[in-house]
């Protein structure tokens, strides 16, 4: 699925450059762009939940949000 999303934005990229893009190709475009930067997010933030972090006594924390105190997890 992703890849038919990339390669659809990499087509209308290419065609506005060539000739320009209609108002529906650009609503098109910026609708694939949000559906592919959200899957971008939601991957990170899996991948950051499951990211601990090893104090000097050997010890796993969490990584934490950046403001957030250790207690508020």
């Amino acid at each position: 699925m992703m890849e038919d999303v990339i390669a659809r934005i990499n087509e209308l990229a290419k065609k506005a450059k060539a000739e320009g893009l209609t108002p529906a190709e650009r609503s098109e475009r910026d609708g694939l762009r949000r559906i592919y930067l959200d899957a971008i997010r939601e991957n990170l933030t899996a991948q950051l939940e499951n990211t601990y972090v090893v104090d000097a006594q050997g010890n796993r924390h969490k990584l934490q949000k950046k403001g957030q105190s250790p207690e508020e997890s």
